[in-house]
């Protein structure tokens, strides 16, 4: 049972922009760092951009650095992406999830391979040409 859920993923034009949100139902995701991961078809997954419990420090991936921007809003228990400048290789399903012990670093860095505690079931974002 997921209990992360993602949404705002959908079909838009290569230098499109699209926000996804990452909400919880019984978690308080203040308590968590928060990732957002990536996996094209083909592909294995990757970290695209983790934030900080108090989203004081991020780390974004190569990427797409410069174009998204993760946030959140802790009153609210959600946690941004906001894709600019969007291009056909971001075409993925976008999975939020949370760790409770690590930093934003680390757990980008993994890949989302080491003690994540909730997944989301993903969004999926298309980006044509």
């Amino acid at each position: 049972q997921s209990q992360l859920v993602e949404s705002g993923g959908g079909l838009v034009q290569s230098g499109g922009s699209l926000r996804l949100s990452c909400g919880a139902s019984g978690i308080t995701l203040a308590h968590y760092v928060i990732g957002w991961f990536r996996q094209a078809p083909g592909k294995e997954r990757e970290g695209v951009s983790c934030i900080s419990r108090s989203g004081e420090s991020t780390d974004t991936a190569d990427s797409v650095k410069g174009r998204f921007t993760i946030s959140r809003d802790n009153a609210k228990n959600t946690v941004y992406l906001e894709m600019n400048s969007l291009k056909p290789e971001d075409t993925a399903v976008y999975y939020c999830a949370a760790q409770l012990i690590t930093t934003p670093q680390n757990m980008c860095l993994a890949g989302g391979r080491f003690d994540i505690d909730y997944w989301g079931k993903g969004t999926l974002v298309t980006v044509s040409s």
